[in-house]
């Protein structure tokens, strides 16, 4: 497997959020696509969706892509109140860890403050402010 690349559906709010995961991680946009960009006869696009975005892809690491879209009105609102799956993020360092914990749950809620885990590693929980669940995690033991 090359790789496993995230992808988070949001109200609306993806380009703000992902231009804040871009000041935590750096890098840049390698695709962003808006639903106005598709419309077509057969594809109308309503006009509050038109500038929403259809996806944004984010490269964080040499091998992993942060990817997401906004959901249209039409489909419904995603629930950012339900328990979702948690992106994991591997620090090379503690430093790091702390950088990316630090930076990223700032505006959020810590469900679990970032230190020595029961498991060996040094690891932390959180919702960030736009309601996206993050482990950060350094495994000192690790031979990757």
């Amino acid at each position: 497997m090359r790789a496993i690349n995230p992808w988070i559906n949001f109200n609306g709010n993806a380009e703000e959020a992902f231009t804040f995961y871009k000041s935590v991680f750096g890098g840049e946009f390698t695709k962003i696509i808006r639903f106005k960009d598709l419309a077509t006869a057969e594809f109308p696009v309503a006009d509050n969706d038109a500038d929403k975005l259809m996806h944004i892809a984010l490269p964080i690491g040499p091998n992993n892509v942060l990817i997401a879209n906004d959901v249209p009105e039409f489909m419904g609102r995603v629930s950012e109140n339900e328990n979702r799956s948690k992106i994991a993020v591997s620090a090379e360092s503690r430093e790091e860890a702390d950088n990316i914990f630090n930076r990223l749950s700032a505006g959020g809620d810590i469900e679990g403050q970032i230190g020595e885990s029961p498991w060996g590693t040094y690891a932390g929980m959180f919702r960030d402010k736009y309601g996206i669940e993050w482990i950060v995690e350094f495994d000192p033991n690790y031979k990757g």
